[in-house]
């Protein structure tokens, strides 16, 4: 019974694409003080959860987006408990959204 690592397998044109096209973002973010992204991060979430429903709102949306982005880099070489945290803390972000839409 071989088991092959995430990594090994082919990858799809779609993924190759997009991590080509995320190279020089990622490259960009590597160079950068390593509280950027975790600072990046923070901010969005603060301005979702305090803002006006009019900033707070797209912020997650945002969020939500980085968050999936670096998700689907990292998902080839990451094991199936930490892709369930990387879905579910979209979800949940998106859902806050949702909430705080239809609470105005």
């Amino acid at each position: 019974m071989s088991s092959a690592s995430p990594s090994s397998q082919p990858s799809s044109p779609l993924r190759t694409r997009i991590t080509k096209l995320s190279y020089p973002v990622v490259a960009k973010l590597h160079e950068m003080p390593k509280l950027t992204l975790p600072g990046i991060t923070l901010v969005l979430a603060l301005i979702g959860v305090f803002a006006p429903v009019a900033a707070g709102v797209p912020a997650l949306i945002l969020l939500a987006l980085l968050l999936a982005w670096l998700g689907f880099l990292s998902w080839p070489v990451v094991s199936n408990g930490q892709r369930a945290i990387r879905v579910f803390s979209v979800l949940v972000i998106l859902l806050f959204g949702v909430s705080r839409i239809a609470n105005g």
